[in-house]
């Protein structure tokens, strides 16, 4: 039986799970970790449902509980991304770079440091580069990211009220279109339909093959229906309520239930053109 732990290298990041062995732990016990970019740094946020089966994935571990020498190292390295962070941004101002820099994530050791970034095209960064390892004498790495990427790795809260979805349950970004918000009969305002990165919402994706699936039961908006009250057209779908928006000749507009209403016949006479005499 397999018991795994949740661990956060960042506190506005993804949690990581890991294998404590036979370490005892507890929620904000500090650790060293095995990561596939060496050791890391990081804080025990969560415990997690023990596995009767392995995993079908590598579960990496967690070495030691942080002592003091690990604590010093980590705040060294904190101020060392600091320190690179403010030195590259008047390296980009003086190259004269057309480059968004927004972080600088080191290794635990220090050993590498990588600098996060966006712009609109492609970017010639090698005489960055080379003020950069002549400066702090480490592996330097430039990473170009989307801004979606951007905003995962910031973090943030969503209109909802909760934390960003990207930034904590997404792993993998879905493609996203304006049809599917259409599909969800969602205002097409780009601020209410957009996330904090600008585009597209993410979970956008949630409900659009539910809203398509139940749409199948519904007639197309403009459709003539009858209803108790006489004939009516339908100008909306309240498909979660499974009730429709008709309006009748005279104007009145009246939402009732889907299962009031009865699909009207098409009249053959009415695709006919009538000629001019």
């Amino acid at each position: 039986m397999l018991k795994l732990v949740g661990v956060r290298f960042k506190p506005e990041r993804k949690m990581y799970e890991f294998d404590p062995g036979d370490i005892q732990l507890k929620r904000g016990d500090h650790v060293i970790c095995d990561t596939e970019r060496g050791l890391g740094f990081g804080t025990v946020v969560m415990f997690q449902n023990k596995y009767t089966v392995t995993p079908n994935r590598e579960i990496k571990k967690i070495i030691r509980i942080a002592d003091e020498n690990d604590l010093k190292q980590q705040q060294y390295s904190l101020e060392l991304e600091n320190a690179a962070f403010q030195y590259c941004l008047e390296c980009i101002k003086e190259l004269d770079l057309k480059m968004n820099l927004f972080l600088v994530e080191g290794n635990f050791d220090c050993s590498k440091l990588t600098f996060f970034f966006t712009a609109d095209g492609r970017v010639d960064f090698r005489e960055l580069v080379k003020m950069m390892v002549r400066n702090f004498r480490t592996k330097i790495e430039m990473r170009q990211v989307s801004v979606r990427n951007q905003t995962k790795m910031w973090g943030g809260i969503g209109r909802c009220g909760r934390e960003i979805c990207c930034a904590s349950c997404i792993n993998r970004f879905d493609p996203v279109s304006i049809r599917m918000a259409k599909e969800q009969n969602l205002s097409l305002n780009p601020t209410k339909i957009s996330g904090l990165c600008g585009r597209l919402m993410c979970c956008l994706v949630y409900e659009y093959e539910t809203y398509r699936e139940l749409k199948k039961s519904f007639p197309l908006c403009g459709k003539m229906v009858q209803t108790r009250n006489g004939p009516a057209r339908i100008i909306r779908l309240n498909v979660i309520c499974n009730r429709v928006a008709v309006r009748y000749e005279s104007g009145t507009e009246l939402e009732i239930s889907l299962d009031e209403i009865k699909e009207m016949k098409k009249n053959p006479d009415d695709s006919k053109t009538k000629e001019n005499p």
